[in-house]
């Protein structure tokens, strides 16, 4: 429970290629990306990440 908990406070990407072909002829390719996070997370992430930014806009005005 303990890395379970971890991952979801931090958060990880997976990433991964998937290519289905047949006879060394290419058919499909697949470029995936998995995000696994909390949501609370991640929304309070998207807060900081704003009001840094409008932080930034204040400064520079």
């Amino acid at each position: 429970m303990d890395i379970l908990d971890t991952v979801l406070e931090t958060g990880v990407v997976i990433r991964g290629d998937l290519t289905i072909s047949i006879a060394d002829i290419e058919l499909v390719y697949l470029d995936l990306s998995v995000l696994l996070a909390s949501v609370q997370k991640l929304e309070d992430n998207k807060k900081k990440a704003y009001l840094e930014s409008s932080q930034t806009i204040r400064e520079v005005e």
